[in-house]
């Protein structure tokens, strides 16, 4: 060893190299998603002004809501965007050829389009969504300034496209060319990772360790990472062609991941039920079976699930599968031997039926996730998509929210003839578009009404005192860079996203100077004064119109949970175990998210998912063996085991309708 190297092996070995990579792989995300803020935000502006669009401010705003940490984010935000603009902006001008100088009626259109935009926003809640929220506000941001000159409605909309398709231009460009953050990595991670959390539940339930309240939190761990992932697997469809052909095995392996925590659930709320009622020896005739399963995922507990591990687990899944039949049949002999009763050999066979059901379900997950390695694959052709699943109650209250405040504001602008009221209209279409997807959308408006403020009084501070002495393009973006720094690092922790929304969008809106700059202190402070209002009127509504974090809503989404056994009665039989999975897990993660501070409500929601798709299941899988009946008399319609099921569907529907 040379002794030159033993400085490089002693730098090498420092402490401080650790904790530098854990900052970097933390806050370090962070500060680089802030750089390229602000990189974009700049360099947006730059081209803005020197290509003379009448609003550099516009295509600067489309940075701060288009830029996200990932770059596949950002491409699909970008992507809906362009389509929101569009559609907002056909009918803005549609609306204007209509109703050209009639306030009257243009304000009602104006208000029910936004309101379907925000319905269809929270329909949607991914960043589809985001293109019915941009093409409810693009309309009012378009129609509301040119309402008195009708002839100017088409050029504002063509500006307009271009300001925003500039803004997406850089943003796309920045994001993907400096230090990029791929959306397809963390998906892979989230993949990986999450059959290891899995497993260790799994080996700690058997074993008879498991907690109830750590057996819920893992559940609703499941739950979201089911319904993420499906989100992820549309935004790394932008960025990387790898996943992008691997997506049918993605979708797969999410709706098997679903159907072995069900199995899994099935399973364990059984042997807790043994376990409760005893005497334990049932349970101690079951044990070597599980015994047998918990060996063989233990070394899988907490670790990575690699492709290649996957494939490790395959061979020995396949291997457990063979002698599983064997083993049961010994142990169903020795059971005999101590001349149980008839409901306790009942729950023995029902046990191992559901523990090589989860197995088998298992196996399936692995072979998939190892056939990630291929790039073609036969396990790719899979026709059972995740189907989401929105109350039509929760769309229509978020669209009635946003109809009720446009049409409140803008008749307090028409009677009052208030010269900012046209500018607190605007906002308010734009807050509350922004807010509508949000689980709490009187915190988040809030939470911009302050972010406003804050950038109203530095914007005042900045407009007045500072950028008439400034001289050059370098001072303006120095003299901006701190509020940006701010609004970029509060938008980036999720409890705080509000504030760093309205510092950043709403500061941008009424401090950024235009290629033409106007310095009226009269007109800024009232146009401030009704961006303010406008907000909190938007809180206000969120709090009674209908507010989604209230008893009504959980309650009813309650409901719509207990309702999918009817959903696995009577749906067509096609794709109706991953469809039934998914729609399931779509509306506990929301009814989750709006009961949340009620852990009593929660732990009741999560009862009545295990019932139900326990029960669901066992329907679903009823019903595919009648399908696969042979054609004979033994299996007609009107034999009476037939009517009894008929008779048992019946009866469950009307259990779970009003339990």
């Amino acid at each position: 060893m040379s002794t030159s190297s033993l400085p490089v092996r002693w730098l090498q070995s420092l402490e401080w190299r650790r904790g530098f990579f854990a900052w970097a792989r933390t806050d370090g995300v962070t500060w680089v998603y802030i750089f390229k803020v602000l990189a974009a935000a700049f360099i947006t502006l730059w081209l803005a002004m020197r290509l003379e669009l009448p609003q550099p401010r516009t295509a600067m705003i489309t940075v701060f809501i288009v830029m996200q940490p990932q770059s596949g984010h950002v491409f699909a935000k970008s992507f809906y965007r362009v389509l929101g603009t569009l559609a907002g902006s056909a009918m803005m001008v549609a609306l204007i050829a209509i109703f050209p100088q009639n306030t009257e009626l243009f304000l009602p259109s104006l208000a029910l389009w936004v309101g379907l935009c925000s319905a269809g926003a929270m329909r949607y809640r991914t960043f589809r969504a985001y293109g019915f929220v941009l093409a409810g506000y693009t309309a009012a941001m378009i129609g509301l300034p040119v309402l008195e000159h009708p002839d100017q409605a088409f050029m504002a909309a063509v500006w307009r496209v271009l300001e925003i398709a500039l803004g997406i231009l850089v943003s796309t460009f920045v994001s993907a060319a400096i230090l990029p953050q791929s959306a397809s990595a963390a998906m892979r991670n989230a993949l990986y990772q999450r059959f290891g959390v899995f497993a260790g539940v799994v080996v700690e339930a058997l074993r008879g360790e498991s907690q109830r309240d750590r057996f819920e939190s893992s559940n609703v761990r499941f739950v979201a990472e089911a319904v993420g992932l499906e989100s992820l697997r549309n935004v790394t469809a932008f960025e990387d062609p790898h996943m992008r052909r691997r997506s049918g095995r993605l979708v797969r392996m999410n709706s098997e991941f679903m159907a072995i925590t069900t199995r899994f659930n099935a399973l364990h709320r059984l042997l807790e039920r043994l376990r409760a009622r005893g005497p334990l020896q049932i349970v101690g005739a079951i044990e070597p079976g599980l015994n047998t399963l918990v060996e063989l995922l233990q070394p899988y507990v907490g670790r990575a699930l690699t492709d290649a591990d996957a494939l490790r687990l395959t061979l020995e899944l396949a291997a457990y599968k063979e002698g599983l039949q064997a083993q049961v049949r010994g142990l169903r002999a020795e059971y005999l031997a101590t001349e149980p009763s008839e409901s306790d050999l009942l729950d023995f066979h029902t046990a191992f039926e559901l523990l090589y059901r989860f197995v088998d379900e298992m196996y399936s997950y692995a072979e998939t996730h190892a056939s990630l390695a291929a790039h073609r694959h036969e396990r790719e052709q899979w026709d059972e998509p995740y189907v989401a699943q929105t109350s039509w109650l929760v769309s229509l209250a978020a669209g009635v929210r946003a109809s009720a405040v446009l049409l409140l504001l803008g008749s307090y602008w028409l009677l009052s003839d208030w010269p900012s009221g046209a500018m607190m209209t605007l906002i308010a279409s734009v807050t509350v578009g922004l807010s509508a997807a949000s689980p709490n959308p009187k915190r988040m408006s809030f939470q911009m009404a302050c972010g406003t403020a804050i950038g109203a009084f530095v914007g005042f501070f900045e407009t007045f005192f500072v950028f008439p002495w400034i001289d050059g393009f370098p001072l303006l973006c120095m003299v901006l860079a701190p509020v940006f720094v701010l609004g970029a690092f509060l938008s980036s922790r999720p409890a705080y996203a509000g504030y760093g929304i309205g510092l950043l969008v709403f500061f941008a809106i009424g401090s950024v100077p235009n290629n033409l700059t106007v310095y009226d202190p009269y007109t800024f402070i009232n146009d401030y004064i009704g961006m303010v209002i406008g907000m909190f009127v938007c809180a206000a509504a969120g709090a009674i119109i209908l507010p989604p974090n209230s008893r009504w809503l959980w309650s009813r989404l309650e409901q719509e949970l207990r309702e999918q056994v009817l959903f696995a009665i009577s749906g067509r039989l096609r794709g109706l175990g991953s469809a039934f999975e998914s729609r399931t897990r779509d509306l506990l993660h929301q009814a989750y998210g709006l009961a949340a501070g009620k852990p009593q409500v929660q732990s009741q929601l999560m009862g009545w998912m295990f019932t139900v798709l326990e029960i669901g299941h066992a329907i679903i899988e009823l019903r595919k063996e009648q399908a696969r009946a042979p054609v004979h008399p033994a299996y007609a319609e009107s034999q009476p085991w037939r009517q009894a099921i008929r008779v048992m569907g019946r009866a469950l529907a009307r259990l779970f309708l009003q339990p």
